[in-house]
């Protein structure tokens, strides 16, 4: 499937800006810096990869990106409002109507169906059942699994059920699709199909991608590379 090198034509506006970001950890007497002085804007309509070796940041950049952590020093804006100024229940809402997150593991429950694993959710948000049902059959229709929707992940390949993970995450509509190393445990052609539909959502359906992954060929399919090396931006 053929990429276009440009996002789609909407409004774009600063979903997601980190302003001089420090990330630093203690461990006992000693300070780590995970991160160092980071800034990036990442606008609606982006499709970013976030790239760099083991030990770079990027798996606190993940965090601090989709507003699961606060910055030690800086400041994170998401959607023009900073973090750190929230409560953690108004954050929570907030990230929860903004990000939708997909994960390497899948993070399926074993015991539900596809439709039952995308429908909760929606539940969580207090969704009448037949809207949750309504709206997740259209999401794994989406995702090329309306075949597959009353199926436990156990009776799914990998590239399925990572399928029916973006399913879910998109279960509230959210502007941005955040995903960790979204084809790590899946094989090549499986993991071709994951990025293919990554990409639709992209160009067809708007969403902003930012994908953290450590493989440079699926960084090349995205719009825009940010690539991290010591905790310090060095490209994008």
């Amino acid at each position: 499937m053929d990429v276009q090198k440009k996002p789609p034509k909407n409004v774009k506006r600063s979903i997601i800006r980190l302003q001089d970001v420090y990330k630093i950890y203690k461990m006992g007497e000693v300070e780590v810096a995970a991160l160092k002085g980071v800034s990036l804007d990442i606008e609606t309509g982006d499709f970013v990869a976030i790239t760099g070796a083991s030990g770079s940041g990027k798996s606190t950049m993940m965090n601090l990106v989709g507003c699961l952590d606060l910055p030690t020093r800086g400041a994170i804006f998401l959607d023009g409002k900073d973090i750190a100024s929230l409560q953690e229940s108004t954050l929570s809402q907030i990230r929860g109507r903004k990000i939708g997150f997909i994960f390497q593991q899948f993070n399926l429950i074993p015991t539900l169906s596809a439709l039952e694993n995308v429908m909760l959710p929606l539940e969580l948000q207090d969704a009448p059942a037949g809207t949750a049902e309504k709206r997740a059959r259209q999401l794994l229709e989406l995702v090329d699994l309306k075949e597959r929707m009353h199926h436990l992940p156990s009776q799914l390949s990998g590239g399925q059920q990572q399928r029916v993970a973006i399913a879910r995450s998109l279960g509230n509509d959210p502007e941005v699709i955040l995903a960790d190393e979204p084809t790590g445990n899946l094989d090549s052609k499986a993991g071709s199909n994951v990025m293919e539909t990554l990409e639709r959502l992209w160009k067809q359906e708007g969403k902003t991608i930012i994908m953290v992954t450590h493989d440079q060929n699926l960084a090349k399919r995205a719009h825009r590379r940010v690539e991290l090396r010591d905790g310090q931006i060095v490209q994008g």
